[in-house]
């Protein structure tokens, strides 16, 4: 692509390169200068125009940004309309978005023509949020540079949005005499809407003694019923052989970490039963406001089985709430 100033006589058939007003009219960015704009804009007084000329092998910015974002539009997402060289890419779902930094930034980094933003990896969105976009910074690309997106494209899913799956969920709440009756029916009710929002259902409630046999009880008799179990301890795990990361062991099952990078959350326990997911809840997901709970939570019910690794890659970006 050649972009300058050209006399106007020599204009004709390039697309202007600024939006201007002139006493006839105004003339937009990407314009296509014609004969007849020649002859007004020359009546006007204006004598040379910023231009940008394709040549062969260039591909103009609204069908590059097009393109591109059909390489990019993998699993439950939907494109826009290219405008002004850029494309909008929404989710058709409310899910999981996930990202792969590394094969983003390898497409950023093809060209400084192109660029594409995206939500960080792992942002819950709902249906027909915007997830990503597209921009073609000039008026053009070169075809080569189309074709690199291309194969870079082909080697891994770029981003994707994972349908939040609809779990039944049980809730085992232990107790202390310390422990007020509001608070457990505030935990109860706050969980409920927590899993509500992402399709998901608390189907049934256990309420156990803080103790190791009472919560191994619990846990079993939910397994049969419920895809996910979730412990809310009347008093915060201290250590890996603290009362909830022992019940689980007692239930037959696995722990997989205690404690995680994340404030407010750190003391959270990621155990297993089979394929059944236990978590035991930091005493902040009593509330409301985003917490640790809420990144674990939002991975299982798309389907994901964070490990222990994952759990430990969570601190940058980690501090939610100060």
């Amino acid at each position: 692509m050649r972009f300058g100033r050209v006399n106007l006589r020599d204009a004709e058939g390039a697309m202007l390169a600024h939006s201007f007003t002139v006493e006839s009219g105004r003339y937009q960015k990407g314009h296509r200068i014609t004969s007849l704009d020649v002859m007004t804009l020359s009546a006007a007084g204006v004598e040379s125009l910023v231009v940008a000329r394709l040549e062969k092998d260039d591909v103009e910015e609204n069908d590059a940004a097009g393109q591109i974002a059909d390489l990019l539009t993998q699993g439950h997402l939907r494109n826009t309309s290219a405008t002004t060289g850029r494309v909008n890419i929404h989710s058709a779902v409310s899910g999981l978005f996930t990202a792969d930094c590394d094969i983003i930034n390898r497409l950023n980094r093809l060209d400084a023509a192109i660029t594409i933003a995206c939500l960080a990896d792992h942002s819950p969105v709902r249906a027909n949020d915007i997830v990503a976009s597209v921009k073609i910074v000039p008026f053009a690309v070169s075809r080569q540079q189309i074709e690199q997106a291309r194969r870079l494209a082909s080697l891994i899913i770029p981003f994707e949005v994972k349908p939040f799956l609809p779990h039944r969920v049980a809730l085992i709440a232990t107790t202390l005499p310390s422990l007020k009756q509001q608070t457990l029916v505030k935990t109860r009710t706050v969980l409920a809407e927590r899993l509500t929002r992402h399709g998901s259902s608390l189907d049934r409630e256990w309420r156990v003694g803080h103790d190791e046999s009472e919560i191994a009880a619990a846990i079993e008799a939910a397994l049969p019923d419920h895809d996910l179990v979730i412990i809310f301890g009347a008093s915060a795990v201290a250590d890996p052989h603290d009362v909830l990361p022992t019940a689980i062991r007692r239930a037959g099952g696995v722990v997989e970490h205690v404690g995680m990078p994340v404030d407010p959350g750190n003391l959270l326990v990621l155990g297993r039963v089979n394929e059944i997911r236990v978590i035991g809840a930091p005493g902040c997901a009593r509330s409301p406001r985003h917490n640790g709970l809420d990144l674990i939570l939002h991975r299982v019910l798309a389907g994901e089985y964070p490990t222990s690794w994952d759990v430990m890659g969570l601190g940058v970006g980690g501090l939610l709430a100060t």
